[in-house]
């Protein structure tokens, strides 16, 4: 995977990308974000309900970030910025995951991870491509509209891998499916035996937990097994999930070994 030149991330971008690491998954950490708010996850570990660290890390996203006081702002545009929270960003993905929103997640991704898109709108040859140039302006359209929002998301993922340690401390991977209208949106690497291939997935991308589900979304079904570090974010995270259904996950991409789930209709 052609990869950029940085990250943030305690591992190089190589690694995150590679079927290596998917098959021996360990820990990522965005650098600093657990350390600057060691407040916060000091707080939850007191905290033995799920239900109630939601809350906790909602109220702290809210002051830290000023969410809640987006209507005091004295222009527009300051309003604006606060307002367009984290969560109006989630809500955008779920509605196209190719929109502006969708375009400033990508953009977090490669930035902290360094693992660039490979497909928004069109797909994406490389970092110098046109078709790349087309991410760019949506990623840069999507992040005026809205104060520290990749801090935000930084503080969302460590959240997320907070609690996925938690609720599953002896687990290191997750069974997952993604259905696909077109699997020729991907790179299909290596052909590696009946039914399994080795694909490069988008470096952010939408994933479910029940295997029906996901013929929803396309005429081929993948089976994965997803590294829980990978997992940005999954709709019971956090209250009054914003996701469109149970089961369903964002994941960052890289090299998969997948399962081609045969149609029994």
């Amino acid at each position: 995977m052609e990869n950029t030149s940085f990250n943030q991330c305690n591992l190089p971008p190589w690694v995150i990308a590679s079927r290596h690491f998917n098959d021996h998954p360990q820990p990522l950490e965005i650098q600093g974000v657990r350390q600057a708010n060691r407040f916060l996850f000091q707080k939850l570990d007191a905290l033995t309900s799920p239900e109630e660290r939601a809350l906790v890390f909602n109220d702290y996203m809210s002051v830290k970030f000023q969410l809640h006081q987006w209507q005091s702002q004295s222009t527009d545009m300051a309003r604006k910025s606060i307002k367009n929270s984290y969560l109006r960003f989630l809500r955008g993905w779920m509605m196209d995951s190719n929109s502006v929103e969708g375009a400033v997640l990508k953009g977090w991704v490669e930035s902290r991870m360094g693992l660039p898109p490979t497909f928004h709108k069109i797909r994406i040859s490389g970092i110098h491509s046109e078709e790349y140039m087309v991410f760019v302006m949506d990623r840069t359209k999507g992040s005026a509209r809205t104060n520290a929002i990749n801090s935000q998301l930084d503080l969302l993922y460590e959240y997320g891998q907070y609690e996925l340690a938690r609720r599953y401390p002896e687990k290191r991977l997750l069974t997952l499916y993604r259905g696909t209208f077109d699997a020729n949106e991907h790179d299909v690497l290596e052909n590696m035996g009946k039914r399994q291939q080795l694909v490069r997935i988008n470096n952010l991308s939408s994933f479910t937990s029940v295997e029906e589900r996901a013929w929803e979304f396309g005429f081929t079904v993948w089976e994965v097994q997803v590294p829980l570090s990978k997992v940005f974010f999954y709709n019971d995270l956090l209250p009054n999930s914003i996701m469109k259904g149970e089961g369903e996950y964002m994941v960052i991409g890289g090299e998969y070994r997948v399962r081609v789930v045969p149609c029994t209709v």
